[in-house]
């Protein structure tokens, strides 16, 4: 099984650099994006036109895309991924989008050794990406990035019948549900679990759990 390692070249960046633009395709044709958006639309959040918010292994854009389909405030999105051909296909449709909801920037870069000082960011977003890594290295790198107090919207794959086939897909090891709360407790407060309405296709491999820095 793949992780996200520590070398300049790994397996699950080798992939997710061969299939960007089918990743794309799909995400676009599952509605996650809307469906993030309108989740991110219904929190009580406190953004504003300073803040910095860090999309961490973010793909091709849909989840940073979703955040600023949400119409929340930000000084600044950075999108980070080890796939350099994802982080172009996210630069290049971020260019093209005539809604502008602060800078974006693309990084290359490495969830469990971000390249981000302490207390960087006012929210952090994860969507499909912990499953590449040990839960406690994921989640103690995003609290350590993340200011006290500061929201992280975790969107795991759950164990389902899609999850298993995205396992064997995109190579990667789901983490039961109840494993990863008991892991995020170290680092952070439960505040919710959103489920997805079973008519969006996201609600099929995806939950939502909003967790708030200790």
């Amino acid at each position: 099984m793949t992780r996200y390692g520590l070398g300049t070249k790994t397996d699950a960046q080798g992939l997710y650099d061969r299939i960007a633009d089918v990743q794309k395709f799909a995400m676009k044709l599952n509605g996650y994006r809307a469906s993030v958006a309108k989740y991110l639309r219904s929190l009580d959040l406190s953004l504003d036109s300073n803040s910095r918010v860090l999309d961490a292994g973010c793909g091709t854009g849909i989840v940073s895309m979703a955040f600023q389909d949400s119409g929340l405030a930000s000084k600044q999105t950075v999108a980070l991924d080890l796939s350099r051909r994802s982080l172009k296909i996210a630069s290049g449709d971020m260019a093209r989008r005539k809604q502008k909801t602060g800078n974006f920037e693309p990084v290359q870069g490495n969830l469990l050794q971000l390249p981000f000082e302490d207390k960087t960011f006012d929210m952090v977003m994860m969507c499909g990406v912990l499953e590449y890594t040990p839960l406690d290295a994921g989640l103690s790198e995003a609290a350590r990035v993340l200011k006290s107090g500061a929201p992280l919207v975790l969107l795991p794959v759950k164990p389902s019948l899609v999850g298993s086939v995205l396992e064997v897909l995109y190579d990667f090891k789901i983490h039961p549900l109840d494993e990863i709360k008991e892991a995020a407790r170290k680092y952070f407060h439960f505040a919710g679990n959103h489920r997805f309405p079973v008519t969006h296709p996201i609600a099929w491999s995806k939950t939502i759990f909003l967790l708030e820095k200790k």
